[in-house]
């Protein structure tokens, strides 16, 4: 069992720049692969972006690409997402996960959720 919690979301302008950090529970923070995943009204959830375990692989949605950088501190045992040249359409709910497998972009290879920070872009 692993607790996921997210901060650092709130209101920025078309253009800007926001960091979300995600606090993961216990010492085993280590054994996953880390994700961000975003989900807009009216939309499904979709896949942002993906660290694997020792940080040395990411993954990256095409709309997250060379704006966003996934990172993971193992002593603080936390996951950021650097939000740079943030556009209107980065505007949903951002939900941090944990997964055992590899820094996939599927739902359902991740095991444990955050309860999800509110991103809001302002043109």
């Amino acid at each position: 069992q692993v607790q996921l919690v997210e901060s650092g979301g709130g209101l920025v302008q078309a253009g800007g720049s926001l960091r979300l950090s995600c606090a993961a529970s216990g010492r085993t923070f280590q054994s996953y692969a880390m994700a961000w995943f975003r989900q807009a009204p009216g939309k499904e959830r979709e896949f942002v972006a993906a660290i694997s375990r020792g940080g040395a692989i990411t993954n990256y949605a095409d709309s997250a690409k060379g704006r966003f950088t996934i990172s993971r501190d193992g002593v603080r045992y936390t996951a950021y997402l650097q939000m740079s040249n943030v556009k209107v359409d980065d505007t949903g709910v951002y939900y941090c996960a944990a997964g055992m497998n590899s820094p996939s972009s599927r739902r359902n290879d991740y095991n444990y959720w955050g309860q999800g920070t509110q991103v809001t872009v302002s043109s």
